[in-house]
């Protein structure tokens, strides 16, 4: 099964893989077990594969050009998101766009991918002091000279999405769906799906919360993004497991897990939109890839939103001084 990354872009499966928990976001991860994954994502006919530049600071792309050596080329896309800028210590110090970063991250990226070419090139962020022209201008230049093949966006809004659509074609959009994250819906969706731009939605189990495997006794590493996300926190995590119990009654009516119930929401929603699954293990990955095989019916549908209706997930989906750099969000 297929879908098309919007008017411009290329066939892709229905799902993709999201490597970023590999590279320490959500603590430490196995390294074989990733590369395993890796394997079992391509030889379950995902060819589609998610990463950043800043995942792990270069550890992402290292390891996913590590384990797709040898691999035939034409097999996997790659999609690559820049900009994000982090010291030594982890600490985020903004974005950084401009046209020759741009060219600088790519030439970095290509060697730690072990590749001549990434198949979709995305800033992760609006950078506020560059005009996202400048940024996509800088990326079609990099199109031109066969370094990248198609262009996409992150996390912007629907007036970032039109300008940069007027200065080459974008394919998708990359930003968070979910059931817990519905916020794309009043204008950035229609907006895409005006401009022919397909979505590729991150964040479909709202990071761990809706798996269906979270307890609110775990303990996170420090450098778990969670233990600072405000849906994980206290106050608001007791809220969120409640609604995660309402789920699973539909999930269990379905012969379903939690996670299966969640993906398979995010493919009924379009197809025009395409889930990244962000398994770390095979185990996980096997469990994500049986939503493929989910038919939601419009009575399951309404269990779902009844289960959790739009905007009830307490706690905003990152901290605060990140959702100040969400385009997205404005």
């Amino acid at each position: 099964m297929s879908r098309k990354l919007g008017v411009h872009g290329p066939e892709v499966s229905s799902v993709g893989l999201g490597a970023m928990g590999m590279s320490g976001m959500y603590g430490r991860a196995d390294r074989r077990e990733s590369t395993a994954t890796i394997h079992a994502a391509l030889d379950a006919g995902i060819n589609l594969i998610d990463t950043g530049d800043f995942y792990g600071m270069g550890h992402n792309e290292m390891l996913i050009g590590e384990a797709l050596a040898g691999t035939n080329r034409e097999q996997f896309l790659l999609s690559v998101k820049f900009g994000a800028q982090r010291g030594p210590d982890g600490a985020w110090l903004g974005y950084d766009a401009r046209p020759a970063a741009v060219k600088t991250a790519l030439a970095y990226t290509l060697q730690r991918l072990r590749t001549d070419y990434v198949d979709i090139y995305r800033p992760a962020r609006l950078d506020a002091t560059v005009p996202i022209e400048e940024t996509v201008g800088a990326i079609a230049e990099l199109v031109e000279a066969g370094y990248v093949r198609y262009v996409g966006l992150s996390e912007v809004g629907p007036e970032t999405i039109r300008l940069a659509t007027a200065t080459h074609p974008i394919c998708d959009l990359q930003i968070e769906y979910s059931i817990a994250s519905r916020g794309i819906e009043p204008e950035i969706l229609p907006t895409c799906r005006e401009l022919g731009i397909a979505v590729t939605a991150y964040g479909v189990l709202s990071r761990g919360l809706l798996s269906g495997h979270w307890s609110p006794d775990r303990r996170l590493e420090s450098t778990d993004f969670r233990s600072r996300a405000p849906r994980f926190q206290p106050e608001n995590l007791v809220h969120n497991l409640a609604l995660v119990e309402a789920l699973r009654h539909v999930a269990d009516a379905k012969d379903a897990t939690v996670a299966q119930i969640a993906i398979a929401w995010v493919l009924a929603r379009g197809e025009d939109i395409v889930p990244l699954i962000g398994a770390r293990t095979r185990e996980r990955l096997a469990e994500a890839l049986a939503a493929l095989e989910l038919e939601l019916t419009l009575e399951d549908l309404q269990a779902i939103a009844q289960a959790v209706p739009a905007d009830a997930v307490a706690g905003d989906r990152y901290p605060e001084p990140q959702m100040a750099h969400l385009d997205s969000e404005r």
